[in-house]
């Protein structure tokens, strides 16, 4: 996919070696971006092969709403993050609580009974929302709306969170009948996590077409580090010199976004180069 062998080449051309909290040195780029057009097939990558089946896991488990790995790691025999998890298996409050379950306080007028009769106060209260199924709920009645945003930042719980999220915030929009998603990502590893950022969302974008009667449009991304581990850079090089194979498609069972299980995905025609292996910066 051309859109990502040039990202990897704009970033090896114009990044700056930047130090980093993992201590294997990153040539880092600001603010990069790219997008592809879903009409042209599922976007996996094709100069390396990708574990599809680590991809749709992950996206299940984003929308299980859970606080802890085990569906992904002893169910499911998926470890991609594992590194991050304590040992009984908890990340605490990222993508999974915050799309399903993000965590707000409100005040609400509540009546009470006092010695001389009624009287109502402020209360404060504590609620949840379901991010996701609030923006199905939306677009399905209001698909011009500029409001259709999740996001996954929540600053008073940083502290709980085994990895602040690095994709932190989505944005639906509805164009001639299709449906386009730009991902903001504060931080992104070229290498290992914008491939599986990019066909995760999009399997997102597709999932949610379907759910609202839209065809699956743009996917756009924005990274506002770009980086590149100096540890991957030579694995970079040789991918970027494969040729392009031919998109596979990506056909997704018509059901319910909380009913869908790894079977409801079937991956079609997909051909690739043979792996490369990069090494995880913890």
């Amino acid at each position: 996919m051309k859109a990502y062998t040039d990202l990897v080449e704009r970033v090896l051309e114009h990044g700056v070696k930047k130090p980093n909290r993992t201590g294997v040195d990153a040539i880092s780029s600001f603010a990069e971006t790219y997008r592809v057009d879903l009409a042209d097939g599922f976007p996996l990558l094709t100069t390396k092969k990708m574990r599809f089946r680590s991809v749709i896991l992950e996206l299940l488990w984003y929308l299980r709403g859970e606080n802890h790995i085990r569906w992904l790691r002893d169910e499911n025999d998926c470890h991609i993050w594992d590194a991050w998890a304590d040992e009984n298996g908890h990340v605490g409050p990222i993508y999974p609580v915050l799309w399903r379950r993000f965590p707000y306080s409100c005040y609400e007028e509540v009546q009470f009974e006092g010695v001389g009769g009624q009287f109502t106060s402020d209360v404060r209260t504590q609620k949840e929302c379901d991010q996701v199924r609030r923006v199905i709920d939306e677009i399905k009645v209001n698909p011009n709306s500029r409001r259709l945003v999740v996001s996954a930042w929540h600053p008073g719980l940083l502290d709980q969170m085994a990895l602040p999220p690095c994709h932190l915030m989505y944005i639906f929009n509805v164009a001639n009948g299709r449906l386009n998603c730009h991902l903001t990502q504060r931080s992104g590893d070229i290498a290992l996590g914008i491939p599986f950022n990019l066909a995760c969302y999009t399997t997102l974008t597709m999932i949610i077409a379907q759910q609202t009667g839209l065809k699956p449009g743009v996917f756009a991304h924005t990274i506002v580090d770009a980086h590149i581990y100096e540890n991957n850079v030579d694995g970079l090089r040789e991918q970027i010199q494969r040729p392009h194979l031919p998109l596979p498609k990506l056909h997704i069972a018509n059901k319910d976004i909380d009913e869908l299980s790894y079977d409801d995905f079937e991956l079609l025609d997909y051909q690739s180069h043979e792996a490369i292996r990069f090494e995880v910066a913890v």
